[in-house]
């Protein structure tokens, strides 16, 4: 390894360390990305032709396209997260969840668990796992006074968004990021990892009803939950109709068209856009006026820009590191180390996953792995599905360990110390469990 190699490593893995350090260094974790990918990439440049084996006359020119191209496929994720964050956020302003509200309706402390744990799941395979994560504590708040069994529930929300967003295409950011590269498809990953999925939150709801006995106190009443605007209920239906069913939509354009995954998250942003601008348009002057902060123009000035700019910056950080040929030797000695044991070598990223981010050591595995054409790294091959569901189940073990966790963390003050403690042995075990049942399915059952 030359010494210029081994100075971006340093860079980078310093970079990581104040990232995975975040909350004790007080310092932005897409501020370090940045600052990573710039020094990353400016090093790489001191000698591109050691790199880029080309001609001294055109390393350049070369250096520079091979920059560009990175940036290119970077930001076909970067848009559809956007995209996704977007029409999620139109469809909870204006009203489009409440029948989530309705639907938890119920005295039993463990009918209630149930609840949150499918429509979590669930919500969570369609939405993001952290906006699903935040709609669901929100409406927990208004249910459960008691802060020790909202601690539970909060918990389960964690466990159940993690799981409920590794077997869909847009439930979790590794997805989108594997997705987005061809490694799986929709239909295989839906397929494939469903039942490990459903293995992996049902384990742990199950312990942790065992927790939960009686009645709630003073029963669920959801009238201060439901969000109010302008729309009528049949306005609202379209809106979430259009919204969360576009995205599910996605997928299937992609298989229709060949697109890429983000143009077709475009297109439903562009159709709820005309949409909402409608139902604004026929409203009475006076309402429109209260509205309008709840209008697409003004959602998309609150996106959160700190988390697409961390993506940025550590996917592009990452991909520097893929350049100079490190992940592919890093891939070849884990490969040699574990004997092409992939449910070993996708189950140690999956707890690495709760210890720090998953966005980077997924864009670290695509790396390393370069698809194959057949066997266990081709498209849907049995590495890439374990990566998709390690990566996103194994966040769970620790509450700083996923976007939910963390999102939960910071609404519930739920302390490091005890999820810990009470939740992460019960995570692991459905983690575990999971990767169990995906065994079954490839060895016993053969799917």
């Amino acid at each position: 390894m030359s010494t210029l190699t081994l100075t971006i490593v340093v860079v980078f893995i310093i970079g990581y360390l104040c990232i995975a350090l975040e909350t004790l260094t007080k310092v932005n974790k897409a501020a370090v990305a940045l600052l990573m990918l710039v020094a990353c990439w400016t090093l790489y440049m001191f000698d591109p032709g050691n790199f880029a084996g080309v001609a001294p006359d055109g390393i350049a020119a070369a250096a520079g396209s091979v920059i560009e191209g990175h940036l290119g496929s970077t930001a076909t994720t970067l848009f559809f997260l956007m995209g996704a964050m977007t029409i999620v956020e139109v469809v909870d302003q204006n009203g489009g969840f409440n029948f989530v509200r309705d639907m938890m309706k119920t005295k039993s402390k463990k009918a209630l668990l149930w609840r949150i744990t499918v429509l979590t799941f669930f919500l969570s395979a369609i939405l993001d796992n952290m906006t699903t994560a935040i709609v669901m504590v929100m409406i927990l708040r208004k249910l459960i006074k008691d802060h020790k069994d909202r601690l539970i529930y909060a918990s389960l929300i964690i466990i159940a968004a993690n799981s409920g967003g590794a077997f869909s295409p847009i439930g979790d950011v590794t997805t989108i990021m594997l997705w987005n590269k061809s490694l799986i498809t929709a239909g295989g990953v839906i397929k494939e990892l469903f039942i490990p999925s459903v293995v992996s939150v049902i384990i742990p709801a199950y312990i942790l009803s065992l927790k939960l006995k009686g009645q709630i106190a003073g029963g669920a009443n959801l009238t201060a939950a439901t969000v109010a605007n302008d729309f009528t209920d049949r306005q609202r239906k379209a809106v979430f109709w259009i919204g969360v069913g576009g995205l599910v939509f996605v997928p299937i354009f992609k298989s229709i068209t060949h697109l890429p995954p983000f143009v077709g998250i475009l297109l439903v942003l562009g159709v709820l856009w005309t949409a909402t601008e409608i139902f604004y348009r026929h409203l009475p002057e006076h309402n429109d006026k209260g509205g309008t902060q709840k209008r697409i123009t003004n959602i998309i000035s609150r996106i959160d820009m700190g988390t697409i700019l961390f993506f940025l910056g550590i996917l592009m950080a990452v991909s520097c590191l893929q350049e100079i040929g490190v992940l592919a030797a890093l891939g070849k000695g884990l490969d040699a180390t574990f004997d092409g044991n992939y449910y070993l070598i996708t189950g140690i990223i999956g707890v690495l996953s709760s210890i720090i981010d998953n966005v980077p050591l997924v864009a670290g595995c695509m790396g390393m792995y370069p698809m194959a054409e057949i066997g266990a790294m081709a498209q849907d091959g049995i590495f890439w599905q374990l990566l998709a569901y390690c990566a996103g189940v194994g966040g769970s073990m620790l509450i700083i360990g996923s976007a939910a966790g963390v999102v939960v963390m910071g609404l519930e003050k739920i302390t490091f110390g005890w999820y810990m403690k009470n939740i992460t042995w019960i995570a692991f075990v459905g983690y575990v469990a999971g990767i169990a049942a995906y065994w079954v399915e490839k060895t016993v059952i053969g799917i």
